[in-house]
């Protein structure tokens, strides 16, 4: 039975909100629009996912000392809004 609540979860979609530079989206619009047809049938929210996924991959293959390459660890609270970490 728990199996199948983390199987639910993992497809749950939930909604992100964040800003890009207009450029970057304008390019990821033009390549959506060419390739929503078939075979690809490309959205943006795949396009994103795809993109996020792919990043993390890398970045958890890049990761120094003993976690390299597994999952990041579960975060202790909610990521806190306003201007990036220096």
């Amino acid at each position: 039975m728990a199996s199948e609540r983390e199987a639910s979860a993992a497809r749950r979609k939930v909604r992100a909100t964040f800003h890009l530079p207009e450029p970057l989206l304008n390019e990821a619009r033009n390549a959506v629009v060419a390739l929503s047809g078939p075979p690809h049938r490309l959205t943006l929210a795949r396009l994103a996912e795809d993109a996020i996924r792919h990043e993390l991959e890398r970045l958890r293959k890049r990761r120094q000392g003993p976690g390299r390459g597994r999952e990041f660890p579960q975060r202790d609270s909610e990521l806190r809004g306003g201007r990036p970490i220096q």
